[in-house]
């Protein structure tokens, strides 16, 4: 399978051929992991389709979300690791059916020196994570849990491309680091507030 063809022209034509010659892709179902908390990276992960979430784990087990990959998107955490020679410091679950290419972390680097092209979507990669990972930490910082739960389902239902959200209370209650009767009491709330609608199998909103 060649490069998908959407996605083509982020790169020099040299620079398409090859990560055709180098990529492995994968195809993830929902739920699945893909990168592990303490893994060693030996790739670069890109989407070509779905979505993936980005947790931060604790030690004692407990997760919080830091963003959002999506369609042409790549996790430069994982070259952040790579870079410093540690281990993963975060994990990746896919938020739908996913497929993905994977680069090894060798022509990674050697791409950032030979394509300016590679370069610029490294680092525009890494500015646009950095600035959502200081969105995440205002979110914990300075909103109330009623704004964090609108922020995550609308951050959520763009990238899905959805206004039906299929997580459970609990699950949501996991991503914001809160508890499930927490969560439960907010989104009735939201729902009184007629900004979205709990059904038994789903959360519609309103808008985004």
């Amino acid at each position: 399978m060649e490069f998908v063809e959407e996605f083509a022209y982020l790169f020099e034509t040299d620079l398409i051929q090859e990560i055709n010659k180098n990529k492995v892709i994968k195809t993830f179902s929902e739920n699945e992991i893909i990168i592990e908390m303490d893994e060693q990276i030996s790739f670069i992960p890109f989407i070509l389709e779905g979505a993936v979430k980005v947790m931060r784990e604790e030690k004692n087990g407990e997760e919080i979300l830091l963003y959002y990959l999506e369609a042409g998107d790549t996790c430069t955490m994982t070259l952040s690791c790579c870079m410093g020679k540690k281990k993963s410091r975060i994990k990746a679950i896919t938020e739908e059916k996913s497929k993905l290419l994977f680069i090894p972390i060798e022509k990674s680097f050697d791409w950032l020196g030979k394509y300016e092209s590679w370069r610029n979507f490294i680092f525009a990669s890494y500015e646009a994570k950095f600035t959502e990972m200081l969105d995440a930490i205002d979110a914990l910082a300075f909103y109330n849990m009623e704004e964090r739960v609108m922020k995550y389902l609308t951050d959520k239902a763009k990238v899905l491309g959805t206004l039906e959200i299929t997580n459970t209370h609990q699950e949501i209650a996991d991503d914001l680091h809160s508890s499930r009767v927490v969560m439960s009491r907010i989104l009735k709330k939201l729902e009184i507030d007629k900004k979205l609608e709990i059904n038994r199998n789903k959360i519609s909103l309103k808008g985004i």
